[in-house]
């Protein structure tokens, strides 16, 4: 299975959180899963890091990339096709974070693993 991690996901993934169901964690784990953490999650850290809303142990910009790769979660880099596929998207959703990870899961083929039923609204997208 290829997942992409929705930015809250990653984070409660890091931190063994009790609002992560067991077995998403366990599918997360399994190296038979390609496991992607956005650069878009890193951007959405950042800025709410920067406002006060996301309280972590350092600053995002060296935490989240250094724990992505202990994890051995791979990184996803945005691209032009990426934000381009977020055009042909409905409104059901605001946040633009997330609008981006939508596009990206649909344009690389990954399943989004999020709780946000907002996401989840969307039926072109394969959500875990």
């Amino acid at each position: 299975m290829r997942l992409l991690l929705d930015t809250h996901i990653f984070l409660w993934y890091i931190a063994n959180d009790k609002r992560l169901a067991p077995a998403w964690s366990q599918t997360i784990r399994d190296l038979d899963n390609e496991v992607y953490l956005s650069v878009v999650s890193l951007w959405e850290a950042i800025i709410k890091y920067g406002t006060g809303k996301l309280p972590l142990p350092e600053v995002p910009q060296t935490y989240i990339p250094r724990l992505r790769a202990y994890h051995q979660i791979f990184s996803l880099s945005v691209e032009e096709v990426d934000v381009a596929q977020v055009a042909a998207l409905p409104l059901l959703h605001n946040d633009p974070f997330d609008r981006l990870l939508i596009g990206q899961a649909i344009q690389h083929g990954l399943t989004l693993v999020t709780v946000d039923a907002a996401i989840r609204t969307y039926p072109m997208v394969s959500v875990l």
